[in-house]
């Protein structure tokens, strides 16, 4: 696999992840070497599955693709997540800048902690999705990650997001919400009425501003926050329903990979697609992916955070 070449990105893909794998992720990173020739790509899984995209690619292209076979187990299970292990493994060690899967995300969240690390301070990395708005678009944490969260978790979450939506959106001073059934002082469960003083008081990275309770039609029409935080629970039931709404109709801002998650608190480039993304779906996340490669983000998220004092 190439090394060093300006604007390359080396995007570990996991073929063994997803409810119709290998066939469709097959088919997502075709579409997305063909859309990016600076994509690089290590094909992680099966090698018959490789054959198929260098199949598919001219001659020319075939430098661009590495393959990293995985040997069948004994069951199934510890197969398809030797998959996501060995992705992650390959990102620890320098074979590859990012790595994207659509398995299962326990496996992907716990590949990563261990076969990176985890940023200091943070004890449960978040899943972060982008949502198209009304407005523009969303940061929306925990997507799915930590579904029963204590609140120094989501505190945690709040500063991570903050970060994120300064260095990859570009905010200036994001505006951080918190995800409630209404925005009257004391509404919610115990988490919902514990974590206003607190998120009040938090230094958030980029100049990040809490700006209080939020609900769900906040979240669709994008014009009271940048940054929502919430539980992993609730955040996947929200993240589901829409995924739902824009598969139907279409989302406002059609460019954004609304299946596709990036999560937090490591120290590497991990994006976690949905179980049943399709094709043109997991090519935009091996796009998201290499574009946060070259934006060098996690590096940046992690600078302006130890710069804030935060982590």
């Amino acid at each position: 696999m190439t090394v060093g070449q300006p604007g390359t990105a080396r995007i570990a893909v996991d073929l063994l992840g997803g409810d119709h794998a290998p066939a469709v992720v097959v088919d997502g990173a075709l579409l997305a070497c063909q859309a990016d020739p600076a994509l690089h790509l290590l094909l992680v899984g099966p090698l018959e599955a490789a054959d198929e995209i260098l199949g598919a690619l001219p001659p020319a292209d075939h430098a661009r693709i590495s393959t990293l076979p995985i040997a069948p187990g004994d069951r199934v299970e510890s197969w398809v997540e030797s998959g996501v292990r060995s992705a992650v493994l390959a990102v620890a060690q320098g074979a590859a800048d990012a790595v994207i899967s659509a398995g299962n995300t326990g496996a992907t969240v716990t590949s990563a902690a261990l076969g990176l690390g985890r940023r200091p301070g943070v004890r449960r990395p978040p899943l972060a999705a982008v949502l198209p708005t009304l407005a523009g678009r969303i940061v929306l944490l925990d997507v799915g990650s930590s579904v029963d969260p204590d609140e120094e978790t989501v505190a945690m979450h709040a500063r991570l997001g903050s970060a994120y939506a300064s260095v990859v959106h570009g905010l200036a001073e994001p505006r951080v919400g918190l995800l409630t059934i209404g925005t009257e002082r004391g509404k919610g469960d115990r988490l919902r009425r514990a974590l206003p003083p607190l998120l009040a008081e938090l230094d958030l990275p980029g100049g990040g501003r809490y700006v209080g309770l939020i609900e769900g039609n906040d979240v669709v029409t994008g014009t009271v926050a940048d940054v929502v935080v919430t539980d992993g629970f609730t955040g996947n039931v929200l993240l589901k329903g829409l995924e739902t709404v824009y598969a139907e109709l279409g989302p406002p801002q059609p460019d954004t990979p609304v299946r596709a998650a990036l999560l937090l608190g490591v120290e590497g480039t991990v994006v976690v697609c949905h179980g049943a993304a399709t094709g043109p779906e997991l090519a935009a996340g091996i796009a998201f992916a290499a574009q946060l490669h070259r934006q060098a983000a996690v590096a940046a998220m992690a600078e302006i955070e130890t710069h804030r004092g935060v982590l």
